[in-house]
């Protein structure tokens, strides 16, 4: 997002984010994306956005019920197998180990594949088009695309502001 010019509209009331998106998604107006100091997911499903976030972490969560299976009968059947009185040594008495490392793989393994998908690691610096979307406003941000003219910023200026946006602010990333 280098040298971009943003266009930000900011709100104080959730409900009218709600309704300015969808006067922009009605006018064909591209959202980027949507700041809020909480998740608004019927914003994302107005705007489209999908995760696949949540497929990765069932693959995850299978494969590590597959590899905590195979480690757990491999040590205790094949490599080493000890009789704890009288049982076979191919039980199922290692389901709760089972169930604790599918959580644990599906979880760590799922912040690294979001860390790596949002490109975040440790000392960069974070995006905030507004600080104040961290507290309390809401912020709907429009990438201003090179091929623009001043028409349609104003456009969308008064479809912001006929929105119910406190401010629209024209930013330099």
């Amino acid at each position: 997002m280098n040298n971009k010019e943003l266009i930000l509209g900011v709100f104080d009331d959730p409900d009218v984010v709600t309704k300015a998106v969808d006067k922009l998604v009605k006018n064909n107006i591209k959202v980027n994306e949507v700041y809020s100091p909480f998740p608004l997911e019927h914003v994302w499903k107005k705007l489209k956005m999908k995760s696949r976030i949540p497929y990765m972490t069932f693959l995850y969560g299978a494969f590590g019920t597959m590899a905590t299976f195979a480690f757990v009968y491999w040590t205790s059947v094949i490599d080493y197998p000890l009789t704890f009185g009288g049982k076979p040594h191919n039980t199922l008495s290692f389901v709760i180990l089972m169930f604790v490392l599918t959580i644990l793989s599906g979880v760590i393994f799922t912040l690294l594949t979001l860390l790596g998908r949002e490109k975040m690691w440790p000392g960069k610096k974070g995006f905030m088009p507004d600080k104040r979307s961290m507290d309390d406003k809401f912020v709907i941000v429009i990438n201003k695309e090179t091929d623009m003219d001043d028409d349609s910023v104003k456009k969308i200026d008064e479809l912001l502001k006929n929105s119910g946006a406190v401010e629209v602010n024209i930013s330099q990333v």
